[in-house]
């Protein structure tokens, strides 16, 4: 057995791979599978990157579960709709609303945890957001990183390696950061 580490994309979910409601410049998340609506480009990227043998994963938080907002179960069936759609290998979340949990954005836990589950190197792998949470976390565990500028009025990341507005836009330095 290979015990040789892969690198791999790392994906926000909402406002990422599905479009995420926007109110007062912030955005949200849906509400059930039924409002699911994969953003421009999701299945194209996703698709040629699993052809080409990329693992792709999505870590999410997700606190509006313990808010009382909407339950696990919601969650759960988005979470299997866009992994199904996609090709995702695994959805990782954060069911916390503790800025101090380890595994809650912007801190690393849950990729680290991704990381040594699938034997995958942080450091040849990239991570794809639209907050500063997503970019941050993705710094802090070591990937190089994708910030989708979606112009929400909120704090915007401290350099990312990677500026789009689109994730297609992405697509070809990806594929030539990852080497494939």
């Amino acid at each position: 057995m290979s015990t040789e580490l892969r690198p791999a994309v790392f994906f926000d979910r909402d406002g990422t791979l599905i479009t995420a409601p926007v109110k007062d410049g912030k955005p949200g998340a849906i509400r059930s599978v039924e409002e699911m609506k994969l953003v421009k480009d999701a299945a194209a990227v996703c698709g040629e990157l699993k052809e080409l043998g990329v693992p792709l994963y999505v870590f999410t938080n997700q606190p509006d579960v313990v808010r009382g907002l909407t339950t696990q179960y919601v969650v759960e069936q988005i979470n299997g709709a866009v992994q199904s759609a996609l090709g995702i290998d695994e959805v990782a979340v954060s069911w916390s609303d503790d800025p101090d949990d380890p595994l809650r954005k912007p801190n690393p836990g849950l990729l680290t945890q991704l990381a040594e589950k699938h034997g995958l190197d942080l450091a040849e792998s990239i991570t794809v957001g639209d907050r500063w949470r997503d970019i941050e976390a993705g710094q802090r565990a070591g990937t190089k990183t994708v910030f989708i500028d979606r112009g929400y009025t909120e704090k915007h990341p401290d350099k990312p390696d990677l500026v789009v507005h689109e994730l297609g836009e992405a697509l070809d330095w990806i594929r030539e950061t990852l080497g494939v």
